[in-house]
């Protein structure tokens, strides 16, 4: 951790007169309240894809059709997610963390209100879906700066035992938002007709977003720099072009790292949100009943991706994140086998373990990745590595996953995709540093 003499933070105040633990306590805190409000406009879109833009967006396509373009802007999204990375990062290094997660969080919420007020297909023809895209876009870009801010937010202000638990609470964030994305939209579909959702339900959790995004405001502007931003700036050793030379430096890092991830993110995708439209269409099963599935299975996936971050800081994140690569072998066959019986029960208990099985991987992820970089270049290494794990791997899982059940008739072919996607994950956690607990890079 940073030399607790320095000379640091907004309030101009020694380190040694801060109160550490407080400031900690609100540092890990933003990180969690703010990447749940980001991913829960998020995954509003993701679920939206999945249940009503093809009707409100997509008229008069056949339903493979309309889900494959709703599916299309979705990935969108994360094509975006790169480029926020980039652009968000190398501010991260040089202007510090806090400022960029005022920024992405604001621009978060403005586009998400947005995609709630955009007229239907009937209202403006084209211009619609042109919009979605539009929003969508922004909606990346935020989320391409916001998780490596969270994650060094959190991780910054703690000691290295501790990092792994502390950073999973960015993390956490996911699982989180998800459980308020779809209890939002579940709430919708008990209060309204089918017709009402499709027609204007849908878009009050859009709307109601703006509120979040106060109060994710409101906690993070009361934090503090981080020790480590706050030193480097001290020292003078602040990047001019931490983007450029993080690329240069650090090529294999960032390579790895998003490698890394594409088992996790594959399987992430593919549990949270191809489930919804294979669930509904291929298995006949209501959407709401699939919608109470998957948030339930977010609701236990806010543990255990913390407690496997503590696990991370006992026995390393390389052992940790290859255990869950290794049982991501073998549970996708399980987990459509299951679904494919078409029991209640039996497609319960799939989806239930699924997101806590792949936190195995998910919970260390943050400190891994975030310690595989220097301090001066970290918001930059950290984010491209992470993000661009979102057009090769998250963004496209759902395309894919509707592209090979298409093709070959089966859910078989889905599972040997995500079980030749966490054997790539499983070579980058032996090929990748393992550094946990250690203070050289951090």
């Amino acid at each position: 951790m940073a030399d607790s003499q320095a000379v640091v933070h907004d309030s101009s105040l020694p380190l040694e007169q801060v109160d550490r633990r407080r400031q900690l306590v609100r540092a890990v805190a933003a990180s969690a309240v703010g990447t749940t409000i980001e991913w829960y406009d998020f995954f509003l879109y993701g679920v939206a894809a999945a249940t009503v833009f093809p009707q409100r967006f997509f008229p008069g396509s056949d339903p493979f059709i309309g889900t494959l373009l709703s599916f299309s802007t979705f990935f969108v999204g994360f094509l975006a997610r790169p480029m926020g990375a980039a652009l968000f990062g190398h501010f991260g290094d040089r202007v510090g963390r806090k400022a960029l997660l005022i920024i992405t969080m604001v621009m978060m919420g403005t586009a998400t209100v947005g995609i709630g007020l955009i007229p239907s297909y009937e209202a403006i023809g084209v211009w619609g879906a042109v919009l979605l895209v539009v929003g969508r876009v922004l909606q990346g870009l935020s989320v391409g700066g916001e998780w490596s801010g969270s994650v060094l937010m959190a991780g910054e202000w703690t000691a290295p035992k501790h990092r792994g638990f502390t950073t999973s609470f960015a993390q956490f964030g996911a699982p989180a938002g998800m459980v308020l994305a779809n209890g939002a939209l579940a709430l919708m579909t008990l209060v309204t007709t089918d017709a009402q959702f499709v027609e204007w339900g849908w878009r009050i959790p859009f709307l109601a977003s703006i509120v979040l995004v106060f109060v994710g405001l409101y906690i993070r502007v009361g934090v503090l720099e981080t020790p480590v931003f706050s030193q480097l700036k001290a020292r003078g050793a602040v990047k001019k072009a931490p983007l450029v030379e993080v690329v240069r430096r650090h090529w294999r890092e960032i390579g790895l790292t998003a490698l890394l991830r594409t088992g996790q993110q594959v399987q992430f995708y593919i549990f949270t949100t191809y489930i919804i439209t294979y669930a509904t269409q291929q298995l006949g099963i209501a959407r709401g009943t699939i919608l109470n599935f998957v948030m339930l299975q977010a609701l236990v996936s806010t543990g255990t991706v913390l407690y496997m971050g503590h696990l991370s800081d006992r026995f390393g994140r390389r052992r940790i994140t290859a255990i869950g690569c290794t049982i991501m072998l073998v549970y996708p066959f399980i987990y459509f086998g299951l679904l494919d019986t078409r029991s209640i029960a039996l497609v319960f208990l799939a989806v239930s373990i699924a997101l806590p099985l792949h936190d195995l991987q998910y919970g260390p992820q943050a400190a891994f990745i975030a310690e595989s970089f220097p301090g001066s270049l970290r918001y930059s290494g950290s984010s491209l590595g992470y993000q661009l794990a979102s057009i090769t791997a998250g963004g496209p899982a759902p395309l894919i996953a509707v592209l090979l059940y298409r093709r070959f008739g089966t859910s078989t072919a889905v599972a040997v995709y995500m079980a030749v996607c966490s054997l790539i994950s499983l070579i980058c956690v032996f090929a990748l540093r393992d550094r946990t607990g250690t203070l050289d890079h951090y």
